[in-house]
Protein backbone atom coordinates (compact mmCIF):
# COMPACT_ATOMS: atom_id res chain seq x y z
CA UNK A 1 0.00 0.00 0.00
CA UNK A 2 1.46 3.57 -1.08
CA UNK A 3 1.97 6.38 1.74
CA UNK A 4 -0.95 8.41 1.82
CA UNK A 5 0.29 12.17 2.21
CA UNK A 6 -2.08 14.81 4.28
CA UNK A 7 -1.26 18.64 4.55
CA UNK A 8 -3.86 18.86 7.52
CA UNK A 9 -5.08 21.12 9.91
CA UNK A 10 -7.08 23.74 7.79
CA UNK A 11 -8.77 23.21 10.57
CA UNK A 12 -7.88 20.37 12.64
CA UNK A 13 -11.18 19.47 12.58
CA UNK A 14 -12.12 18.35 9.40
CA UNK A 15 -8.83 16.79 9.49
CA UNK A 16 -9.63 14.52 12.26
CA UNK A 17 -12.34 13.41 10.00
CA UNK A 18 -9.85 12.47 7.25
CA UNK A 19 -7.63 10.44 9.23
CA UNK A 20 -10.35 8.29 10.84
CA UNK A 21 -12.21 8.13 7.11
CA UNK A 22 -9.16 6.73 5.53
CA UNK A 23 -8.23 4.47 8.43
CA UNK A 24 -11.78 2.73 8.15
CA UNK A 25 -11.74 2.65 4.31
CA UNK A 26 -8.53 0.43 4.85
CA UNK A 27 -10.01 -1.66 7.12
CA UNK A 28 -13.09 -2.21 4.92
CA UNK A 29 -10.73 -3.03 2.25
CA UNK A 30 -8.15 -5.12 3.76
CA UNK A 31 -9.62 -6.61 7.47
CA UNK A 32 -7.80 -7.86 10.40
CA UNK A 33 -5.92 -5.08 11.71
CA UNK A 34 -4.60 -2.79 8.89
CA UNK A 35 -4.72 0.55 8.55
CA UNK A 36 -2.97 3.34 6.41
CA UNK A 37 0.21 4.38 6.20
CA UNK A 38 0.23 8.48 6.61
CA UNK A 39 2.23 10.91 6.77
CA UNK A 40 1.28 14.16 7.93
CA UNK A 41 2.22 17.90 8.75
CA UNK A 42 -0.60 19.26 10.05
CA UNK A 43 -0.09 23.43 10.24
CA UNK A 44 -1.81 26.46 12.56
CA UNK A 45 -4.86 27.22 10.64
CA UNK A 46 -4.87 31.23 12.30
CA UNK A 47 -2.03 31.80 10.60
CA UNK A 48 -3.58 30.71 7.14
CA UNK A 49 -6.69 32.21 8.17
CA UNK A 50 -5.04 35.71 8.37
CA UNK A 51 -3.70 35.44 5.22
CA UNK A 52 -7.11 34.12 3.62
CA UNK A 53 -8.79 37.51 4.62
CA UNK A 54 -5.74 39.91 3.94
CA UNK A 55 -5.94 38.31 0.51
CA UNK A 56 -2.37 37.06 0.64
CA UNK A 57 -2.90 33.97 -1.32
CA UNK A 58 1.15 34.64 -2.79
CA UNK A 59 2.15 33.70 1.21
CA UNK A 60 -0.67 31.31 2.22
CA UNK A 61 1.01 29.34 -1.08
CA UNK A 62 4.36 29.89 -0.27
CA UNK A 63 4.07 28.64 3.54
CA UNK A 64 1.78 25.70 2.02
CA UNK A 65 4.23 24.51 -0.34
CA UNK A 66 7.16 24.63 2.06
CA UNK A 67 4.84 22.44 4.46
CA UNK A 68 3.98 19.88 1.19
CA UNK A 69 7.77 19.44 1.01
CA UNK A 70 8.08 18.30 4.32
CA UNK A 71 5.48 15.58 4.06
CA UNK A 72 7.35 14.47 0.63
CA UNK A 73 10.51 14.11 2.49
CA UNK A 74 8.79 12.46 5.14
CA UNK A 75 7.73 9.27 2.20
CA UNK A 76 4.03 10.35 0.79
CA UNK A 77 3.87 8.82 -2.72
CA UNK A 78 1.16 11.72 -3.08
CA UNK A 79 -0.20 14.46 -1.71
CA UNK A 80 -3.88 15.40 -0.46
CA UNK A 81 -4.66 19.09 0.72
CA UNK A 82 -7.15 18.54 3.38
CA UNK A 83 -9.32 21.57 2.89
CA UNK A 84 -11.33 22.60 -0.75
CA UNK A 85 -10.44 26.60 -0.60
CA UNK A 86 -6.73 25.98 -0.44
CA UNK A 87 -6.85 24.23 -3.61
CA UNK A 88 -6.84 27.81 -4.83
CA UNK A 89 -3.32 27.69 -4.51
CA UNK A 90 -2.84 23.96 -5.48
CA UNK A 91 -0.55 25.13 -8.93
CA UNK A 92 2.04 26.38 -5.93
CA UNK A 93 2.35 23.05 -4.33
CA UNK A 94 2.35 20.89 -7.22
CA UNK A 95 4.91 23.37 -8.97
CA UNK A 96 7.02 22.76 -5.54
CA UNK A 97 6.35 18.93 -4.88
CA UNK A 98 7.74 15.75 -7.39
CA UNK A 99 4.81 13.42 -6.04
CA UNK A 100 1.26 13.88 -7.28
CA UNK A 101 -1.71 16.01 -6.03
CA UNK A 102 -4.91 14.41 -5.45
CA UNK A 103 -7.23 17.08 -6.24
CA UNK A 104 -10.64 17.55 -4.12
CA UNK A 105 -12.64 18.79 -6.82
CA UNK A 106 -11.49 16.16 -9.52
CA UNK A 107 -12.52 13.20 -7.05
CA UNK A 108 -15.64 14.78 -6.36
CA UNK A 109 -16.43 15.66 -9.92
CA UNK A 110 -16.25 12.04 -10.42
CA UNK A 111 -18.14 10.71 -8.08
CA UNK A 112 -20.93 13.10 -9.16
CA UNK A 113 -20.63 11.88 -12.75
CA UNK A 114 -20.92 8.34 -11.30
CA UNK A 115 -23.95 9.57 -10.07
CA UNK A 116 -25.31 10.49 -12.91
CA UNK A 117 -25.46 14.33 -11.92
CA UNK A 118 -24.76 17.19 -14.01
CA UNK A 119 -26.45 20.41 -12.34
CA UNK A 120 -25.04 20.52 -8.47
CA UNK A 121 -25.44 23.31 -5.94
CA UNK A 122 -22.30 24.25 -4.40
CA UNK A 123 -21.47 25.06 -0.84
CA UNK A 124 -18.42 26.38 0.84
CA UNK A 125 -16.42 29.27 2.16
CA UNK A 126 -17.09 32.36 -0.39
CA UNK A 127 -13.69 31.98 -1.88
CA UNK A 128 -14.64 28.50 -2.78
CA UNK A 129 -18.10 29.32 -4.03
CA UNK A 130 -17.41 32.38 -6.07
CA UNK A 131 -13.75 32.22 -7.18
CA UNK A 132 -12.95 30.66 -10.44
CA UNK A 133 -10.49 28.04 -9.00
CA UNK A 134 -13.14 25.53 -7.25
CA UNK A 135 -16.21 25.94 -9.92
CA UNK A 136 -14.11 26.30 -12.55
CA UNK A 137 -12.46 23.23 -12.52
CA UNK A 138 -15.72 21.40 -11.76
CA UNK A 139 -17.46 22.75 -15.06
CA UNK A 140 -14.15 22.16 -17.07
CA UNK A 141 -15.49 18.80 -16.31
CA UNK A 142 -18.78 18.72 -17.74
CA UNK A 143 -21.11 20.01 -14.54
CA UNK A 144 -23.20 22.82 -14.15
CA UNK A 145 -22.65 24.46 -10.60
CA UNK A 146 -25.24 26.86 -9.12
CA UNK A 147 -24.17 28.40 -5.67
CA UNK A 148 -26.65 30.30 -3.07
CA UNK A 149 -27.08 33.81 -3.58
CA UNK A 150 -24.98 36.38 -1.77
CA UNK A 151 -26.69 36.91 1.51
CA UNK A 152 -26.68 32.96 1.77
CA UNK A 153 -23.01 32.26 0.81
CA UNK A 154 -22.45 35.22 3.86
CA UNK A 155 -23.92 32.69 6.11
CA UNK A 156 -22.30 29.46 4.89
CA UNK A 157 -18.78 31.30 5.54
CA UNK A 158 -20.05 32.38 8.59
CA UNK A 159 -21.61 29.34 10.15
CA UNK A 160 -17.78 27.73 9.04
CA UNK A 161 -15.48 30.06 10.36
CA UNK A 162 -17.18 30.75 13.77
CA UNK A 163 -18.91 27.70 14.62
CA UNK A 164 -17.72 24.57 12.64
CA UNK A 165 -13.80 25.23 12.67
CA UNK A 166 -14.00 25.47 16.13
CA UNK A 167 -16.63 22.21 16.57
CA UNK A 168 -19.22 24.07 17.42
CA UNK A 169 -22.44 22.66 15.63
CA UNK A 170 -26.02 24.17 16.29
CA UNK A 171 -29.31 23.51 15.20
CA UNK A 172 -30.12 27.09 14.10
CA UNK A 173 -27.16 26.85 11.20
CA UNK A 174 -28.61 23.07 10.36
CA UNK A 175 -31.76 24.83 9.52
CA UNK A 176 -30.38 27.48 7.71
CA UNK A 177 -27.61 24.90 5.87
CA UNK A 178 -31.21 22.75 4.86
CA UNK A 179 -32.94 26.50 3.48
CA UNK A 180 -30.23 26.97 1.67
CA UNK A 181 -29.98 23.10 0.20
CA UNK A 182 -33.66 23.44 -0.30
CA UNK A 183 -33.61 26.31 -2.43
CA UNK A 184 -30.95 24.86 -5.29
CA UNK A 185 -32.41 21.84 -5.33
CA UNK A 186 -35.86 24.13 -6.26
CA UNK A 187 -33.19 26.17 -8.49
CA UNK A 188 -32.46 22.92 -10.59
CA UNK A 189 -29.80 21.61 -8.40
CA UNK A 190 -29.70 17.44 -8.17
CA UNK A 191 -27.56 17.19 -5.94
CA UNK A 192 -25.54 19.03 -3.54
CA UNK A 193 -21.29 19.39 -3.33
CA UNK A 194 -20.59 20.12 0.69
CA UNK A 195 -17.28 21.75 -0.45
CA UNK A 196 -15.78 22.36 2.54
CA UNK A 197 -14.45 19.94 4.92
CA UNK A 198 -16.25 21.19 7.98
CA UNK A 199 -20.17 20.56 6.78
CA UNK A 200 -20.51 17.33 7.19
CA UNK A 201 -20.30 17.45 10.52
CA UNK A 202 -23.36 19.40 10.57
CA UNK A 203 -25.24 18.28 7.93
CA UNK A 204 -25.17 14.75 7.22
CA UNK A 205 -27.56 12.93 4.42
CA UNK A 206 -30.01 11.69 7.25
CA UNK A 207 -31.44 15.46 7.17
CA UNK A 208 -32.39 15.62 3.37
CA UNK A 209 -33.49 14.08 0.59
CA UNK A 210 -31.25 15.45 -2.09
CA UNK A 211 -28.27 13.85 -2.48
CA UNK A 212 -24.86 14.95 -0.54
CA UNK A 213 -21.62 14.90 -2.01
CA UNK A 214 -19.46 15.04 1.54
CA UNK A 215 -16.01 16.17 0.28
CA UNK A 216 -14.02 14.92 3.33
CA UNK A 217 -15.45 11.54 2.84
CA UNK A 218 -15.07 11.52 -1.20
CA UNK A 219 -11.50 12.51 -1.31
CA UNK A 220 -10.69 10.01 1.58
CA UNK A 221 -11.95 7.11 -0.44
CA UNK A 222 -10.47 8.50 -3.04
CA UNK A 223 -6.68 8.35 -1.26
CA UNK A 224 -7.79 4.44 -0.26
CA UNK A 225 -7.95 4.06 -3.68
CA UNK A 226 -4.69 5.45 -4.90
CA UNK A 227 -3.12 3.93 -2.35
CA UNK A 228 -4.43 0.43 -2.80
CA UNK A 229 -3.84 0.65 -6.86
Amino acid sequence: MKMIGLLGGMSWESTELYYRCINQETKRALGDLHSAPIAMVSVDFQVIENLQRQGDWAAAGSMLAEQACRVEKSGADFLLICTNTMHKIAADIEAAIEIPLLHIADATAERIRQAGITTVGLLGTQFTMEQEFYRGRLEQQGLKVLIPDEADRKIVHRVIYEELCLGDIRQDSRAEYLRIIEQLHAAGAEGIIQGCTEIGMLVQQQHTSVPLFDTTVIHAQAAVAEALS
